[in-house]
């Protein structure tokens, strides 16, 4: 029984064994209780809390006052409980900030704006009233700067007035006293050329908001606020293959197109049109926002009456709906947070307004605390919190459930009479950056205790290296993939929704390396280069969904397996449409179980591993079946051509005294239960060896899969060399080996990994099967969770090893062993350098079955998955679009993803593969969009 020195809520103390005792005073299923009846039974079970404070839970469940209590309403009660208290807990949360640091600003004027480049690899831009743009790098390091030019003002007398990033059509937007709007291109070969120069309008524009829709980035919306009082939002319709429409073929294609005001305003440009409002009169519109959710623009000024205002758009061509929110003073400064369904404003009177959409009558919460005028406001959408700085140089925290101030920063800004203001919030990283005049100034969050480091924001699935860009390629459940740079670990391109809701299962290269094949469980394959163009769909799964776990870009054809007992291929001689069919495999099934992995040695030797654990040999060239290998030391060859090539391996085989009939094993290879042991075959490597060491019975295939059991094999001789556990209570493992064949990597679903050294394993034939292990180099453990795919790779003068896991993360680590970070990581490494953390020794066999040991990259006691990744943006790369498949090197660029493993999930009955049961985490946040074919 527990003292009465006990405080909290009793629903707040109950552990899991309480719930279950609880949960046996409801059985039968069904079965319910009364108030007097819960509170003794209740009391005497559990062992915790008094009858009065079950009484007490008894009656915050039964509000409806029904006096009677079941499992279903009591477990339903408690769930919204945590859940809120978990959500209070999150939004108490204050960050710690450093010190301000100034940044070095190249401005002279006060600045305008400040924005992300999501379509540059990690940058920042800021503009200043004399037109002078900024570059930052992610960690705000000034790149450059340089000035805009406008050819219809002398640059002496040019202003800019306000800046705005169009990031699905890689374009910034800027609005000038010239009253005009010029479109900056972003992908230009000259940088920030100018495209489009929108003028003639009759007031200046002072406010600018871009909002597009991530389901349909054709979709657009460019929203204008001028000196006038006016409103005016330019909608797109097919803003990705041109905002404007371009006059006739004779003008010249880097020529800025320039577009009179009243052309869009009588509806000359079928691709957009405009709608307008004055309800703000004769004062100036401070700020504009269009809040895609409700499909509606909110505006500002610093007039009395009116001075909020939200128009609704309603259908094209009809005008804008216009409502006027109660206010009896100026408003400076707005910002909307779409979850809350919330509008907030910076007051002149010293308050911070909230504002329902929908209440135009009064404020539903009102924020006080600032003693002078507020400037800015800025929402933290994850954290449900506000920002708002004053005139007087106060920072207020608030969290807006309880409408209280939670934190107060004062004293560590510039101390200058009179200044413009700008407040801009990068959540990602958790940093401030206010603008003073032309003074910057950094305000960052230090990384909070508990916290996990992740690279994607959902279970990852594939990592690959690209040595021509030198970086490295991730992939996850959410599709998504990211590019990072490999000697830093900073991300430089995000493309999202790659595959619509479907998961991105597995990646691959082709030979150039200019062209990224992804495989969602949608069935199809597609085809991408680095600057988002998606330049052909295989429909691999004919029209359905299909589970693709590996897809293996060979010289004259493109393989797809994982769904079926037949190889799908593709031949790019043939990809001359979109939207490619898949060509006929004139081999035709040999596998009694559907096909998971493949490996391909030049010049035609291919080999398929299935779900039963058969693995066949095939020429490549004629497609047809050469022989197969099983640990029961079945072997047998469907196909007839091709018979001679298999005497000669026979005789071969039995001049070293080894019948191909007898030399498999036959008993249960280790770490097997029975029979009934799933034999699924997860990955195949070739071993790089001599061609001596295969004539004398050595190993050249090694292959793995359930039971953490790993298998050599001599495919000539059709032998089993070795076989070994390397990870107990595993259950399945994956592999990859290094180009060389000196090192072979496992991991398991627990995030451990291995690396074995066979520089002199299995060199030649022993009698039977050999069961010694190769020696151990290391055992290290990056990942807290299931290690989804590994890949090595050469980077500069080193090998290094890349691995994925469902605990969101991508890894480098140095080969044979040693932790370099986790790619996304606050703090950049540099690759050669000392900073890198020691791997974390892990002794086989200490681990119980699920329990997982503390990674060295994970603070302790971290929970959740909390995303510190850097800002998504996009690195210029040649799109080589005259590159051919006919230029590759005669390899394989094999991208095998352990999909396998989900796929193998289906069927096996155990608890190993439970971990593995992957529930959708929700959509990312969208930064570059890929359409879906480029017109």
């Amino acid at each position: 029984m527990e003292t009465h020195g006990e405080t909290g809520l009793l629903e707040c103390r109950l552990c899991m064994e309480d719930l279950v005792k609880m949960q046996n005073l409801f059985l039968p299923a069904g079965s319910s209780l009364g108030r007097e009846e819960f509170m003794e039974r209740a009391c005497v079970a559990v062992g915790r809390g008094t009858r009065e404070e079950y009484g007490q839970l008894f009656d915050s469940v039964d509000v409806s006052r029904e006096d009677r209590l079941d499992w279903t309403r009591l477990t339903t009660f408690l769930l919204l409980k945590l859940c809120e208290q978990d959500e209070q807990a999150r939004a108490a949360t204050v960050p710690r900030w450093r010190a301000p640091r100034p940044l070095p600003s190249p401005h002279r004027e006060p600045v305008q704006g400040v924005a992300l480049l999501r379509s540059s690899p990690s940058r920042f831009v800021s503009l200043s009233k004399d037109g002078v743009l900024g570059v930052w790098s992610d960690e705000l390091g000034l790149l450059k700067s340089l000035r805009l030019t406008n050819e219809s003002v002398k640059p002496k007398d040019l202003w800019a007035t306000a800046m705005v990033v169009l990031p699905n059509v890689h374009k910034v937007a800027v609005a000038f006293t010239s009253k005009e709007i010029c479109f900056y291109d972003l992908l230009s070969k000259q940088e920030f050329s100018c495209q489009y120069k929108l003028q003639g309008l009759r007031h200046t524009p002072i406010a600018l908001d871009y909002w597009y829709n991530p389901q349909d980035p054709d979709q657009a919306v460019l929203s204008l606020g001028d000196v006038g009082g006016k409103v005016t939002v330019v909608c797109f319709r097919t803003a990705q293959i041109a905002l404007f429409e371009r006059p006739s073929v004779s003008v010249e294609q880097e020529a800025t197109v320039v577009i009179q005001w009243a052309e869009l305003a009588e509806g000359q440009h079928r691709c957009c049109y405009t709608s307008a409002h004055i309800a703000h009169g004769h004062s100036w519109v401070r700020k504009v926002r269009f809040l895609g959710p409700l499909e509606a623009v909110v505006s500002c000024s610093w007039s009395g009456q009116g001075s909020l205002v939200l128009a609704w758009r309603e259908t094209e061509g009809s005008p804008l709906r216009v409502t006027q929110f109660n206010t009896h003073t100026g408003i400076s400064d707005l910002d909307y947070h779409p979850t809350l369904n919330l509008i907030a404003t910076a007051g002149l009177n010293q308050h911070v307004y909230l504002w329902n959409p929908y209440v135009t009558s009064k404020p539903v919460g009102i924020l006080r605390g600032h003693m002078s005028s507020v400037l800015a406001v800025r929402f933290i959408l994850g954290k449900r919190q506000l920002l708002s700085f004053s005139k007087d140089k106060v920072l207020r925290l608030w969290d807006v459930s309880s409408q209280l101030c939670v934190q107060r920063v004062a004293g560590i800004f510039p101390k200058t009479q009179e200044c413009q203001t700008l407040l801009f919030l990068h959540e990602e990283h958790s940093r401030l950056l206010l603008s003073f005049n032309s003074q910057l100034l950094l305000l960052e969050a230090k990384t909070e205790p508990g916290q996990r480091l992740t690279s994607h924001e959902s279970p990852v699935t594939c990592v690959l290296y690209n040595s021509l860009f030198r970086q490295a390629i991730s992939s996850d459940t959410c599709s998504t993939i990211t590019c990072w740079l490999m000697d830093t670990g900073q991300k430089v391109k995000q493309f999202t929704r790659c595959h619509g809701d479907a998961e991105i299962s597995t990646m691959a290269l082709d030979g150039t390396q200019t062209r990224l094949f992804t495989a969602g469980t949608d069935g199809l394959v597609k085809i991408w280069d680095f600057n988002g163009h998606c330049h052909h769909r295989l429909n691999a799964g004919r029209d359905q969904a299909a589970e693709i776990s590996q897809v293996l870009v060979l010289k004259r054809t493109v393989l797809v397996l994982g769904w079926e007992r037949i190889i799908t291929v593709f031949r790019p001689g043939r990809f001359s449409k979109f939207f490619v069919q898949p060509s006929e495999w004139t081999g035709g099934v040999q596998h009694r179980d559907d096909v998971l992995c493949a490996a391909f040695r030049p010049p035609q030797t291919l080999v398929t591993g299935s779900y039963d654990g058969e693995i066949i040999v095939w020429n490549n060239s004629t497609e047809n079946a050469l022989r197969k290998l099983r640990a029961d030391g079945q072997q047998s060859v469907r196909s007839k051509s091709d018979w001679a090539l298999l005497k000669v391996d026979q005789s071969a085989a039995a001049d070293h005294g080894q019948s191909p009939a007898t030399s498999g094993s036959s008993l249960p290879p280790a770490g097997q239960d029975g029979p009934e042991e799933c034999q699924a075959i997860t990955r195949l490597f070739f071993l790089e060896r001599q061609k001596g060491v295969i004539t004398a019975g050595g190993a050249d295939l090694v292959s793995c899969g359930m039971s953490g059991l790993v298998r050599f094999w001599n495919t000539a001789h059709c032998i089993l060399v070795a076989e070994f556990v390397a990870h107990k209570r595993s259950g399945s493992i994956i592999l990859t080996v290094d180009g060389s064949g000196r090192y072979l990597v496992t991991a398991d679903v627990h995030g451990g990994m291995k690396v074995w050294d066979l520089q002199d394993y299995c060199l030649q034939s022993s009698d039977g099967v050999l069961r010694r292990a190769p020696t151990l180099l290391s055992s290290l453990r990056p990942h807290t969770d299931c290690v989804t795919h590994l890949e090595t790779c050469v980077h500069g003068d080193q090998l290094f090893l890349l691995s994925t896991s469902t605990d969101y993360t991508v890894a480098l680590t140095y080969l044979p062993g040693h932790c370099v970070g986790i790619f996304g990581q606050e703090e950049h490494w540099r690759l050669g350098g000392t900073d890198c953390t020691p791997p974390m020794e892990v002794q086989d066999g200490e681990l119980a079955e699920g329990e997982m040991a503390e990674s060295p990259l994970t603070p302790q006691g971290s929970q959740g998955h909390h995303s510190d990744q850097g800002s998504a943006s996009q690195h210029s790369a040649p799109s080589a679009e005259d590159t051919t498949l006919a230029e590759e090197k005669d390899h394989s660029h094999d991208c095998a993803s352990e999909a396998a493993q989900p796929r193998a999930e289906k069927r096996i009955k155990g608890a190993q593969w439970g971990r593995l049961r992957l529930e959708d985490p929700g959509p990312t946040g969208c930064t570059i969009t890929l359409p879906k074919h480029r017109v």
